[in-house]
Parts: structure tokens; C-alpha cells; sequence
């Protein structure tokens, strides 16, 4: 004799009642995931991001100090040009070596 229930009207729970038991223990799996990843993945998560966030940020300050500095390297003080032969050395009176005649 089979242990298996034989299947049939009147032989017991019906495959309706049984889905809804499938339903529910989903429902209830689903509950403990959503619980799970609230109580401990979302907290990670943020915790992670902030870190990475402000990592980026001192990167990008560095790099915008650097970008900073070597501007101020490029730029001459006011009242010099970058050509160094435009503005010749001036001599020990103050007057330029530069020919004024040319």
C-alpha cells in the first residue's frame, strides 16, 4: 500500500488550501529578506557609501589644490608676461638691455 494520500474529492485538503500554504511560507520568506536586507545590508551599504563619498571628496580636493598650484606656477605675478623675450632682463639702472634703436 502506497504512504501517499490518494488524490480525490473528499480525500482531504484540496490543491487550492495547498497553494495557499506555498503562498504563505513565501510571504513569510519574503518578510524575513526584506527584514534581513533592512537590518543589515541598507546599514553596510550606507556605511560603505559614506566612506567611499568621502574618499572621492579628498581626492578631489587634492586634485583641485594641484590644479591650483600649477595654475599659480603658469600665471606671472601682474605686470610680467609669460614671454620672457618680450620683458628683456633689465640691467642694474632699472633700463632694459634691449637695444632701442631695433
Amino acid at each position: 500500500m502506497s504512504t501517499n494520500p490518494p488524490f480525490g474529492p473528499g480525500t482531504g485538503p484540496g490543491l487550492g488550501h495547498r497553494f495557499e500554504e506555498i503562498i504563505d511560507l513565501i510571504e513569510l520568506e519574503l518578510r524575513h529578506a526584506i527584514g534581513y536586507v533592512n537590518d543589515s545590508v541598507v546599514p553596510h551599504v550606507r556605511r560603505e557609501s559614506i566612506t567611499a563619498m568621502r574618499r572621492v571628496s579628498d581626492t578631489l580636493r587634492n586634485l583641485a589644490d594641484r590644479f591650483e598650484a600649477s595654475g599659480n606656477r603658469q600665471n606671472p605675478p601682474p605686470g610680467q608676461d609669460r614671454n620672457p623675450a618680450q620683458n628683456p632682463p633689465q640691467n642694474a639702472s632699472g633700463s632694459s638691455s634691449r637695444d632701442p634703436r631695433a
